[in-house]
């Protein structure tokens, strides 16, 4: 996903308008070939139905609710907020061959961009086919369909625009931009694939690689009849993979994220370090401690550490976006916090199964 980006520096009192300004440029002026922005979790592996569609179904329990809540550059008056909650969970465990599974889900988002002047909301349902590829489950492909449909207002009363400004620095209120003074909205529907290779060695470790496509139908999108832009399609690779150190009670983590759409670029890359507090399998308690480093085209943009629990059924993560990029004059370094939690219902008789993709 491509994340969001303020081009210019502008002082505190003018920050606020500065996002809606840059908004409503982006979304009304640009052609065919735009960017789309889209939301984009630094922890983007705690949030699966937004990573990758063939992770849909993908983990060892009966159902998996996944819920996250980011808030990026609140320094620059809450510029955008992002929560999503999904269930997933394996169907017909009984009639399917053994180590092979089939999952559903449905993931909600909600996004705030500009302190409210945009509201989007998608929901998404999506399904998963993983085939074993040997007798004992330690390889595996999945491929996986997403379909989302996505509603866009866009509240014009919220913004400023260049023509309102006077002499002084403030605001005249008169404007002769279309969109001033009115509330519109967008609708769309969108389709997405993605395949996923999962493997083991010893049924301990985990690596795993997987691909994904995005908004493949290029879905149109217009608040005024006569703006309409075709969303890009974007590419993703995924991969990573853990692996317990013998003798240790410790784990490492590794993953990367590679993103391109209409040449935007991105990468997200980085790991965390894992350790047992408890050896019962069945009630764990792991301590995480991490970090992942974002970069745009040719640019650092965040440094990102990350802390986790696991206890029980849960996982709780942390991340906080230290904002290296040209743009900490205005974010004051502070790029924003994300918060993830993850309940997996485990299976009822006890069964660990085959390690399945974690970060």
């Amino acid at each position: 996903m491509k994340q969001k980006t303020l081009p210019i520096i502008l002082r505190p009192a003018a920050r606020a308008a500065a996002a809606a300004l840059i908004l409503v440029f982006t979304l009304l002026s640009i052609g065919n070939e735009a960017r789309a922005q889209v939301p984009l979790f630094s922890q983007f592996f705690a949030s699966p139905l937004t990573l990758k569609p063939a992770l849909t179904g993908k983990f060892n329990g009966v159902v998996r609710v996944a819920g996250n809540y980011r808030n990026q550059w609140p320094s620059i008056n809450n510029a955008f907020i992002t929560s999503t909650i999904s269930v997933d969970a394996p169907i017909l465990r009984n009639k399917l061959p053994e180590n092979d599974t089939w999952g559903i889900g449905v993931m909600a988002m909600n996004d705030k961009t500009a302190a409210g002047a945009l509201t989007s909301n998608f929901i998404s349902f999506s399904t998963a086919y993983h085939k074993s590829l040997d007798e004992d489950g330690y390889h595996q492909l999945g491929v996986g369909f997403q379909g989302t449909y996505a509603n866009m207002r866009l509240d014009g009363t919220q913004l400023h625009f260049e023509d309102q400004l006077d002499l002084q620095g403030g605001w005249t209120g008169l404007s002769n931009e279309p969109i001033a003074y009115r509330v519109v909205s967008t609708n769309y529907f969108d389709m997405n694939l993605g395949v996923l290779y999962n493997a083991t060695t010893d049924g301990n470790n985990n690596f795993y690689l997987g691909a994904s496509g995005y908004h493949l139908n290029r879905p149109k999108a217009s608040f005024l009849g006569t703006d309409t832009v075709n969303i890009p399609t974007r590419v993703t690779l995924h991969g990573g993979g853990y692996f317990p150190i013998q003798g240790s009670p410790s784990t490492i983590y590794v993953s990367g994220l590679f993103s391109n759409q209409a040449g935007a670029r991105q990468y997200v890359l980085g790991g965390a370090w894992a350790v047992a507090a408890s050896t019962d399998e069945t009630n764990p308690v792991n301590f995480y401690a991490g970090i992942w480093g974002r970069f745009t085209n040719n640019t650092t943009d965040a440094v990102i550490p990350y802390v986790g629990l696991d206890y029980s059924d849960f996982n709780l993560g942390v991340t906080y976006d230290v904002n290296v990029s040209s743009l900490k004059t205005a974010s004051q370094s502070r790029g924003g916090i994300e918060i993830s939690l993850i309940y997996i219902k485990k299976k009822s008789d006890g069964r660990r199964g085959v390690p399945c993709p974690r970060f």
